[in-house]
């Protein structure tokens, strides 16, 4: 019974060590979302920090537009790198879970 447990501990600390290292590697992944008129371009990592925002020059033109083009585009790459990051976190974490009876709700 130990044993078990002991490997369980084991399986569970080289799965927290993977996530880590799939974290760092996130950083590294970056997902970019542009409007359609090609005015405004941002780019973010998988773990969602903002990493670029360029904006045309006629878009500064207009306060309000630029707002509105900042929030919707922003929400859009903060959504795609978030499937990645959930993605690919629960790929680790899936793989790395132990065979508890009663707790295979995550298959």
């Amino acid at each position: 019974m130990f044993g078990d447990l002991m490997g369980m501990m084991g399986k569970l600390k080289e799965t927290q060590q993977k996530i880590e290292e799939t974290k760092k590697r996130l950083d590294t992944v970056t997902v970019s979302e542009e409007s359609s008129d090609k005015l405004l371009k941002i780019t973010v990592t998988a773990n969602r920090e903002i990493k670029a925002i360029e904006v045309a020059d006629e878009l500064l033109q207009d306060k309000e537009q630029l707002e509105d083009y900042l929030v919707l585009h922003l929400n859009k790459a903060i959504e795609k790198a978030t499937k990645i990051n959930e993605a690919e976190l629960g790929a680790v974490a899936k793989e790395g879970m132990p065979n508890i009876p009663g707790m295979d709700m995550f298959t």
